[in-house]
């Protein structure tokens, strides 16, 4: 049975992280290394950026309407979005590929899910979902295997569901290699992307893209964000 608040999602969902990817594994060690600190400094990164959550809130009007269908929140991190979305009425879960992220996220939020898992190989099954939300986690993705991640968004995607993207927009080849952050020693990709490319990746997916939002850097911001929202197709 589920708990009051809680999202039914399946049990596989809490499988760990299989066999994956160098990139995987770096990114995994280094979220892991700095999650304390990331959460404290990022607890609610929405609260002062309006527009931000307007595009959230639309989301989730739109995966409400949608049907009753859970919502993944893919790259959860310490669960602050997660819990917006729960707020605004959505059934919610959270993925995170760093297990100390996920464990940081239950604990500041007890009443949802959070489970470690990666965007690459969703432990769930075919067409279960109404929406997934990624929002500033496939900057960490190579070129190369974001199609990959793509695909399944599709393939967990019930007909009709919305996928809302977020991330660092950049010109083409915008690549940061950090060694540390927070006072932590990591290995940590940022792979930065225009939102044209990233609208015709998610066409080539079998996504519909719907609207295409970039605002200017806010505050000590310095790069664009861009923000996607696209469709499953129903048959």
């Amino acid at each position: 049975m589920t708990a009051p608040n809680q999202t039914s999602v399946p049990d596989s969902v809490q499988a760990s992280v299989p066999d994956s990817p160098d990139f995987l594994h770096a990114t995994r060690a280094s979220y892991d290394a700095m999650a304390a600190d990331y959460t404290e400094r990022y607890s609610d990164h929405l609260a002062d950026l309006p527009l931000d959550r307007a595009l959230v809130a639309a989301f989730a009007e739109l995966v409400r309407a949608r049907g009753p269908e859970p919502v993944a929140d893919i790259g959860s991190g310490p669960g602050y979005v997660t819990a917006r979305l729960h707020a605004l009425g959505v059934p919610v879960f959270g993925v995170d590929l760093s297990p100390r992220m996920v464990a940081l996220a239950r604990q500041a939020h007890p009443e949802l899910r959070f489970h470690v898992g990666s965007m690459t190989a969703l432990d769930l099954p075919d067409e279960t979902l109404g929406g997934v939300l990624a929002l500033y986690s496939i900057i960490h993705v190579p070129d190369s295997d974001l199609p990959t991640v793509f695909a399944e968004f599709h393939r967990v995607l019930a007909p009709g569901g919305h996928v809302l993207l977020g991330f660092q927009a950049g010109p083409e080849d915008d690549h940061l290699h950090l060694t540390e952050r927070f006072g932590h020693e990591m290995s940590l990709d940022y792979y930065f992307r225009t939102p044209d490319r990233v609208a015709e990746l998610l066409t080539k997916a079998g996504l519909t893209l719907h609207a295409q939002t970039v605002r200017e850097p806010y505050e000590e911001e310095t790069r664009l964000r861009a923000y996607l929202l696209a469709r499953k197709p129903v048959a």
